[in-house]
């Protein structure tokens, strides 16, 4: 059992109460294309890889390719760790699809438009892996991140407290991706909790979602990052933000053990 370790590229203007949700977001404030607490992230999230030989993927929203600095700065890693930094799909923008109704097209023409902005901009780390949006994933979208080419699929949460996320059931979304040749790599829970993204700072899941990645297995290296796409081989994934580098004044970094 290794961990794969893999990090959101969100910014404060994506969180679904600003925009992408049909009932959370309700606020018109206009924000930052790339603000300057997911810049300062940026700035310590490298820190952080600096300190360790861990491979990790960086889903990112392709909307924030349309800024010149943002995608600079995904260069700057892929140059400064090399094949320790992969890139997969976080969604054009961060719309929470399950929460809507189907909309085939648009997700299928999204995703084009996703895929060709991303294999663009960063050709050589570039991996055919998606993330839905906060996680909201539904069973009809299997079929179309099949036919553009996508092998890996890490959008569920299998705990019963977000278990509406999935549409229409957790259970018939893993089966979905199955049946279209996608590997689910669903995500971390302890006693059916969830220990990924806000489950790190939210009071009442923190302490249970910390002491979960304190115990965590090895995580991959760039040697084994062939084992995502592998069926056989068994995976711990684990999701945090780049945002959460901007907390503590810099000081946050994943709850990881050194190897």
């Amino acid at each position: 059992m290794r961990t794969w370790c893999t990090v959101d590229t969100d910014d404060l203007r994506h969180v679904p109460s600003h925009q992408g949700h049909p009932t959370r977001s309700k606020t018109n404030e206009t924000l930052p294309n790339f603000s300057p607490q997911l810049q300062e992230g940026f700035r310590h999230f490298k820190q952080w890889m600096e300190s360790n030989e861990n491979a990790v993927t960086i889903f990112v929203i392709a909307d924030q390719c349309e800024n010149e600095e943002f995608v600079s700065i995904i260069q700057d890693l892929e140059t400064a760790f090399g094949g320790r930094i992969t890139v997969g799909c976080h969604g054009l923008t961060h719309r929470s699809w399950s929460a809507w109704p189907e909309d085939s097209e648009r997700f299928s023409k999204d995703l084009k438009q996703a895929t060709s902005l991303l294999k663009k901009k960063f050709p050589d780390s570039f991996r055919p892996w998606f993330r839905a949006p906060a996680g909201y994933i539904s069973d009809w979208m299997a079929p179309l991140l099949s036919q553009q080419g996508y092998t890996v699929d890490t959008s569920v949460n299998p705990s019963w407290l977000v278990r509406k996320k999935a549409s229409p059931s957790q259970m018939l979304v893993r089966k979905s991706m199955e049946s279209h040749g996608i590997l689910e790599r669903q995500w971390m829970t302890r006693f059916s909790l969830p220990t990924c993204g806000p489950a790190q700072h939210i009071i009442g899941l923190r302490w249970n979602a910390r002491q979960a990645w304190k115990g965590l297995e090895k995580p991959l290296g760039i040697d084994d990052l062939h084992h995502i796409e592998d069926s056989e081989y068994e995976l711990t994934t684990i999701y945090w933000h780049i945002l959460d580098h901007a907390r503590k004044d810099g000081r946050w970094t994943p709850p990881i053990k050194d190897w």
